[in-house]
């Protein structure tokens, strides 16, 4: 039944004859077992509903199913709590866990890392371990955009801040204050905010009130929240107020306006995560860890500095 190359080929017909004439279906969980593999793998991402993660997933899972394996895929819903009990629990069913942008802290991730071994990392580095990581250089990412928006004339921007435990928002912050450092007369205002739609347009208005002229956001759904909100204020984009996303989801080039975003190699993070944990499954020597580049699309949501800033101009509709 397995395939074996040893047993004779009269017994293995009589065998499989016998498998077909009383409808013998061989059980997955008795196969695993018996061999101490499930056949399948394990992906943990903080937000489902975020296309970043459905892009690797995505990547992850047609790469796990030419070998042969399958993906169990789990949501902390930016819970760290909650990741690291999925976490220990996810590995338990399966040979294998990826960690996608995990929420844990530092201390807490590097006890946990021998538990969840063989466990590759996503969108974060665990510096002196010798577990795989793929990350994104968010930093490099963030100067690009700031540089984008500088040319266009901005001298005040305001950031809507990703989850507070998110080490690709804690790079994005110190990019942008790094930014506000250097360049004479740049204003940088940070608001909280989040990493969804809801959050991204819930802070509209606020980011309006602070006299920005241009909105850089954590992702491309917060981005495309504030649009929403800042439409339904009677502003227009970019002529009253510019804005930027990151990670370039499928829908950014799609919004009215088409969104300036950072790309980012979102189904190769997810077939080069495979790619390490197949190699960590079968004691195979494992590629080095790689920080991807982003890169910079620019689109028609940013434009020239307005004449005055959205918080002093008069609303649509307004008397």
């Amino acid at each position: 039944m397995n395939g074996t190359s040893t047993v004779a080929p009269e017994l293995v017909a009589r065998v499989r004859a016998a498998a077909e004439a009383l409808n013998y279906e061989p059980s997955p969980v008795a196969r695993s077992l018996a061999l101490g593999r499930t056949s399948t793998v394990s992906l943990i991402v903080p937000d489902l509903a975020n296309p970043m993660f459905q892009d690797v997933l995505r990547g992850l899972s047609n790469a796990a199913a030419e070998e042969g394996h399958r993906l169990l895929v789990a949501e902390s819903n930016e819970n760290a709590g909650e990741e690291a009990i999925l976490a220990v629990e996810a590995r338990r069913r399966s040979d294998g866990l990826v960690l996608a942008s995990p929420r844990v802290p530092e201390e807490e991730l590097r006890s946990l890392s021998e538990r969840l071994a063989p466990l590759v990392l996503l969108n974060r580095e665990l510096p002196g371990s010798s577990v795989p990581s793929l990350s994104v250089d968010y930093a490099a990412g963030i100067k690009e955009i700031v540089a984008h928006l500088v040319a266009f004339g901005h001298r005040h921007l305001v950031y809507l801040s990703g989850p507070e435990a998110s080490t690709s928002n804690r790079d994005r912050i110190a990019a942008l204050h790094a930014a506000a450092v250097l360049g004479p007369g740049f204003t940088l205002t940070e608001l909280a905010c989040g990493a969804t739609f809801e959050d991204g347009h819930q802070a509209a208005r606020a980011a309006v009130a602070t006299g920005a002229t241009a909105v850089v956001a954590y992702n491309d759904m917060v981005a495309f929240g504030a649009m929403s909100g800042l439409r339904e204020l009677g502003l227009d984009i970019p002529g009253d107020i510019s804005i930027t996303g990151f990670d370039d989801i499928p829908f950014a080039r799609y919004t009215s306006p088409p969104l300036t975003t950072a790309s980012i190699p979102r189904n190769e993070l997810g077939r080069q995560a495979w790619g390490r944990l197949w190699a960590l499954m079968n004691g195979g020597p494992v590629a080095h860890n790689v920080r991807f580049q982003p890169r910079l699309l620019v689109r028609d949501s940013t434009g020239p500095v307005p004449d005055r800033p959205a918080s002093g101009r008069r609303r649509k509709g307004s008397a």
